[in-house]
């Protein structure tokens, strides 16, 4: 039982140490941005924002390292952007309509 508690913790103090990122997408033809707060893995989110790019959607991605605990999702600003909530949902469907298209002239 200890060893069980021991490692636990060395398990959950191991993953601590990582620095967690704010996720944010940016659409580069309206000059918006959003701080996504979906939960989902840094690697899904560069995957999706990816698959975007190589459909031709103007966008690109930002992964900004959270630095404080009470770091909050307001104090972001990205300089030359307007904050446009709901952005990654309206780029999300862009992009499935798209794919859509693609598929059926295929």
């Amino acid at each position: 039982m200890a060893t069980c508690a021991l490692f636990f913790n060395f398990q959950t103090s191991f993953f601590e140490m990582y620095t967690k990122n704010w996720l944010i997408i940016r659409d580069d033809s309206k000059r918006t941005y959003e701080v996504v707060t979906i939960s989902m893995s840094e690697n899904a989110f560069t995957n999706k924002t990816q698959a975007m790019q190589r459909d031709g959607m103007n966008v690109s991605f930002v992964l900004l390292p959270v630095t404080n605990k009470n770091a909050s999702k307001a104090a972001v600003k990205i300089s030359g952007y307007e904050k446009e909530d709901g952005l990654y949902d309206r780029l999300l469907q862009q992009h499935s309509d798209i794919t859509r298209r693609n598929a059926e002239e295929w």
